[in-house]
């Protein structure tokens, strides 16, 4: 039975195809497969002296189904009937699995010079000069399994940078100006009652 999918906005002008697969998630068990800790991976850039932020192009879209799972997650548009190939965005298990890949094939890397949270990735280097070593580690991974990046979200070797929502930097995690950005606008208190 194929699902109707929606069109929802993205930032940049862009759209994102959202299939309802709340059935389909209901009679699938969860996958226990445990995601890293984001503060553990934060605080474990600090004292870096280069890093390089990286995200993976639609990650999930990199992942191929089986061809015997593909019929169930069918869905239905005014031009027919289609199936994902690849593992679509809104599975129950979907970033599970896609930790799970990303901590098998960065294996040796992980909390030497490398962090990963589900597509967002991190190179890490306590030294300037190891940095292009341990990228060339990392993409050495990223072509060996084929993973693609979206360029406009990556930064490489810089000293500072934003990643997981935190500002990262060789001195350790500061304020990121996007979320503290209400408090500096807000106008400061002038009589009693705006205080409280």
């Amino acid at each position: 039975m194929a699902i109707q999918c929606h069109l929802v906005p993205k930032p940049r002008g862009k759209w994102r195809m959202c299939i309802d697969f709340r059935d389909l998630n209901k009679a699938c068990p969860k996958d226990f497969y445990p995601l890293p800790q984001i503060d553990q991976l934060v605080d474990s850039t600090s004292s870096c002296a280069l890093l390089s932020m990286m995200d993976a192009s639609q990650g999930y879209h990199q992942i191929m189904l089986a061809p015997e799972d593909r019929k169930r997650v069918s869905f239905i548009t005014y031009a027919g009937t289609f199936c994902y190939i690849a593992m679509p965005f809104g599975l129950k298990s979907a970033g599970a699995t896609y930790q799970w890949l990303v901590d098998k094939i960065f294996c040796p890397q992980i909390g030497r010079n490398v962090e990963v949270y589900i597509d967002d990735m991190l190179v890490k280097s306590k030294e300037a000069q190891d940095h292009v070593t341990d990228l060339g580690k990392t993409f050495s991974v990223l072509i060996k399994y084929k993973l693609k990046l979206n360029p406009g979200k990556c930064a490489f070797r810089v000293r500072g940078g934003r990643f997981l929502g935190f500002m990262v930097t060789e001195r350790g995690i500061e304020a990121s100006p996007l979320r503290i950005k209400a408090i500096l606008d807000m106008k400061a208190p002038t009589n009693v009652n705006e205080v409280q």
